[in-house]
């Protein structure tokens, strides 16, 4: 009973480390997709990262199709996008406590909702199939025009430019370009 005991200790064990090694050749293998990419911004002491991972179009209709419209998106692939900033900003008129979050977007057709989120390090769809957001950890949500564009990019990207005393972060995807407009 004892060997019995043993063996089946040691059996539970490996099945459990199988998992573990199952998921994260999964995620891996995802990534390998949407790598991850850090991007910063950077004025005087002002420091904001944002780390998401990057969705290729490979010919799909992304907005309003892989991505719909009026539904909470993770802004990205995998994992929650984070956004984290050293100092506190105005954001639409709105102030952003120094901290990190997550950004999620509400896509439409002519305007999106930006949405920071106080929880972060979540999986960015929950096992429902649906954004694993927790609204009542929303902090602002401030709304951003969607401006159609000519040229296409196949990679979803995100950047900072720099406007006058001002900034702003850039979603840029498809032939959709969104700028959230901030100060510091």
């Amino acid at each position: 009973m004892k060997r019995f005991l043993i063996v089946a200790g040691v059996a539970v064990a490996l099945l459990i480390t199988l998992g573990f090694v199952a998921k994260f050749f999964v995620k891996q293998h995802d990534k390998s997709f949407s790598p991850e990419e850090e991007v910063t911004y950077t004025s005087e002491d002002l420091l904001i990262k944002v780390f998401y991972n990057r969705p290729y179009k490979k010919g799909r209709v992304i907005f309003g199709g892989l991505v719909p419209y009026d539904k909470v998106w993770r802004t990205g692939a995998n994992e929650a996008t984070t956004f984290e900033t050293n100092k506190d900003l105005l954001v639409e008129g709105k102030t952003l406590k120094k901290g990190k979050y997550t950004l999620w977007t509400i896509p439409g057709e002519k305007a999106w909702k930006i949405i920071f989120n106080s929880e972060h390090g979540q999986w960015g769809i929950g096992s429902d199939g649906e954004a694993n957001r927790n609204p009542a950890k929303d902090v602002i949500t401030i709304d951003a025009y969607a401006v159609q564009q000519e040229r296409e990019f196949e990679q979803f990207t995100i950047s900072f430019e720099k406007v006058g005393e001002d900034a702003e972060m850039v979603l840029i995807w498809d032939k959709t370009l969104v700028a959230v407009p901030f100060s510091y």
